[in-house]
């Protein structure tokens, strides 16, 4: 069996990667977190009475969650919105 000698290189396993589009749209739910858009949440979009019940998760598409990171029950059903469009009640 032939043998080769081992060479340690310091460092850590881990590198910097660039943001996924997973890591993008957690950064989005968590600033509507951080801005007090937690589930339960009453919140007005305009001047329709809403509250906040979940967090868009969807990384594709029209509405996805990077731009629209709350899912919103009005009287008129839920809808995704953006932290610009809603304010708490």
């Amino acid at each position: 069996m032939s043998t080769q000698p081992l060479l340690v290189v310091e460092g850590s396993r881990r590198t910097p990667r660039a943001a996924t589009r997973y890591d993008i749209v957690k950064r989005s739910i968590n600033r509507a977190i951080e801005a007090g858009y937690g589930i339960g949440q009453s919140v007005h979009i305009g001047h329709i009475a809403g509250h906040v019940v979940g967090y868009n998760i969807a990384h594709h598409g029209r509405f996805c969650g990077s731009l629209y990171p709350l899912l919103v029950r009005t009287e008129y059903g839920v809808t995704k919105c953006r932290l610009c469009e809603v304010a708490t009640a």
